[in-house]
């Protein structure tokens, strides 16, 4: 199963006076199994390109492709679609309206036309595969917090089962161990149901350590596409793009600037550190040879 999108291209107010070019055609394709970071800086186009893979907007150009179907043939059922790629917006608080979370998650499941005890089951599953247990089934989903409303609504898309899950900067406003937890919940997913997750991400810590590949966009146009080593490696072109590298990235760039002989392909803390010991372990070997 894949998404395709083909030349794809969005222009906002087209035919006005206020029309706006959000993105200039790109072709990309998501598989199920796999990460895939979207990155760039403010107004580079991220959300409106989510935005087209599950058919909630239509490109001005181009055409998007699930299981090779024009989503937008004349007899497509986008609304079967939207089961399959679930997108969860950057503000939670669009998403939930029902009266208590566990009808909010239910909603998509009895939309695909499920038995009320399957979509409470599927319901229940999803709510505590994102860390909501029973004492939140029946409580205001506007009560929550901002954290808490982020895994609610991710809840309600997970309810439906997808094949591929969108996510527009999933771990905004949840604190550091809040964000660990749901990563990880989101990694077994993917691990477990072979899940195709596109994650839209300001965290260059959390697309280095998540992503298999990394799709940079700058002023509505893709400039780069790789895995996260090839991205990071490219730190003039990502500050062209306004984006930093991971801090551990730059640690290691900045101390081969200093004349240190470091790998500066690590990506991760463990990384880093392992690579840091292992010159550090050659450099003391040497001295000792030297001495004798």
């Amino acid at each position: 199963m894949s998404l395709r999108l083909e030349n794809v291209s969005y222009t906002y107010e087209a035919g006005t006076p206020m029309e706006v070019t959000a993105l200039f055609p790109l072709s990309l394709e998501v598989r199920c199994g796999e990460v895939l970071a979207i990155i760039g800086a403010t107004g580079s186009g991220k959300s409106t390109l989510i935005q087209l893979m599950n058919g909630l907007n239509k490109p001005t150009a181009g055409k998007v492709f699930y299981n090779d179907e024009d989503i937008f043939g004349e007899k497509y059922d986008r609304r079967r679609l939207r089961g399959q790629v679930g997108l969860v917006f950057q503000y939670p608080e669009y998403q939930l309206f029902e009266e208590t979370v566990l009808k909010d998650v239910c909603f998509g499941p009895k939309n695909q036309g499920l038995s009320e005890e399957e979509g409470i089951a599927r319901a229940r599953k999803a709510m505590r595969t994102v860390g909501l247990g029973e004492e939140y089934e029946n409580r205001s989903p506007f009560d929550l917090s901002g954290g808490e409303k982020r895994r609610a609504a991710i809840a309600g898309v997970l309810a439906m089962e997808p094949r591929i899950l969108v996510l527009d900067e999933p771990t905004a406003g949840l604190d550091p161990e809040g964000r660990g937890e749901l990563l990880s919940e989101l990694m077994s997913l993917r691990r477990e149901k072979e899940m195709g997750i596109v994650m839209v991400s300001h965290s260059m810590e959390d697309v280095a350590s998540l992503a298999d590949r990394i799709v940079v966009l700058s002023h509505g146009r893709m400039i780069m596409q790789g895995t996260p080593r090839e991205i990071f490696d490219e730190e003039e072109k990502l500050n062209e793009a306004g984006l930093a590298l991971p801090s551990v990235c730059r640690i290691l760039q900045r101390l081969k600037e200093k004349g240190l002989p470091v790998e500066t392909g690590a990506l991760s803390v463990e990384e880093a550190k392992k690579n840091i010991l292992t010159l550090f372990n050659s450099s003391q070997s040497s001295s000792v040879t030297g001495i004798s």
